[in-house]
């Protein structure tokens, strides 16, 4: 009865040996992707963008040359350069799981599969036209716009003179003491 003790301590011992191992893979898997970083260009060169192994936006920047273009033109550009990056995430994935836990491994195709979902190859933009001069956003009040015209000034009010519903002290009736405090001769403490 002990060789059959023996075995099964010895199989008990491959098999942790075996989960540890394979624990240390994909810890090292783990790391290896926490490291992985994409960095993109615009085809002019005008964009750059950094993303991590998430597709998250780490790093932009923008070039001289960018400077004078329409806003929209160039928040598509940078979006396209982004979707660009993304897309480098799968094939990257891949290359750290083959090299930690291999390419057979269960677990990681799951991982590039909902990579591949998450980040597909971006559209072919060739002879795509940026956005039109409508798409942009205009800030600021109102009226703004030039091309609405000259804005109107509000009309005054009707009697500037007499402000109403103000306390006002017995000398200070007429309104144009300039050193009316309106608190009606009453210190504000009281």
């Amino acid at each position: 009865m002990s060789e059959g003790t023996d075995g099964s301590e010895r199989m008990i011992a491959d098999w942790t040996r075996q989960v540890q191992q394979q624990a240390q893979r994909y810890q090292a898997m783990a790391e290896r992707v926490q490291e992985i970083t994409v960095t993109e260009r615009s085809p002019d060169n005008a964009v750059e963008v950094t993303i991590n192994s998430k597709g998250l936006l780490t790093g932009l920047t923008l070039a001289e040359s960018a400077q004078g273009r329409r806003m929209a033109e160039l928040s598509s550009q940078i979006m396209r350069t982004v979707r660009a990056a993304q897309a480098r995430v799968p094939e990257l994935l891949q290359e750290a799981m083959a090299e930690t836990v291999g390419t057979e491994d269960e677990t990681a195709a799951k991982v590039f599969a909902d990579a591949k979902q998450t980040f597909p190859e971006p559209p072919d933009e060739e002879g795509r036209e940026p956005p039109q001069a409508d798409t942009e956003f205009r800030f600021g009040p109102e009226g703004d716009d030039p091309a609405d015209g000259p804005a109107e000034d509000p009309a005054p009010p009707a009697d500037s003179s007499r402000r109403s519903g103000r306390p006002r002290g017995p000398d200070r009736d007429s309104g144009d003491d300039p050193e009316d405090d309106d608190f009606g001769g009453r210190s504000i403490f009281s």
